[in-house]
């Protein structure tokens, strides 16, 4: 199956859509997103904005969880999450990526690492932990 296209379109009109999130691999227990850099992204002080940087880590993170869940799942929905800041960046574009930690079977955990494309240096980690859902 083609999850990256698959997620492209399941993010048709929703906010990783109007972000430009864009998907060059995804399989279950790994994804790499990335966007370019556009005024959009940016906060009012001209750095790129802390939301920008966290709808791609926890998309990214979202996007595994739902590709990767058990098959009695119905869905998932995210109980934590926590970003380190290292760096920003004001042009050019963001990568991603992201790998599970921790596959049970009514909790996942993701880890992404959020970098400059064109340098390669890192400007957030981030952790998420998902709950599993199932239907009643």
């Amino acid at each position: 199956m083609d999850f990256a296209a698959a997620l492209t379109e399941r993010q048709s009109g929703k906010l990783p859509d109007h972000l430009g999130l864009q998907w060059p691999e995804a399989r279950p227990g790994y994804i790499r997103g990335r966007f370019d850099v556009k005024e959009h992204h940016l906060a009012p002080n001209g750095f790129l904005h802390a939301a920008s940087v966290i709808a791609l880590a926890d998309s990214a993170c979202g996007y595994g969880c739902f590709i990767s869940k058990p098959e009695t799942a119905a869905n998932f929905t995210t109980i934590e999450v926590k970003t380190n800041f290292l760096g920003t960046v004001r042009e050019g574009a963001v990568m991603c990526e992201a790998k599970l930690v921790h596959g049970g079977r009514n909790t996942q955990v993701w880890d992404a690492e959020v970098k400059d494309e064109a340098t390669g240096k890192t400007i957030a980690l981030f952790r998420c932990t998902q709950m599993i859902l199932y239907p009643k």
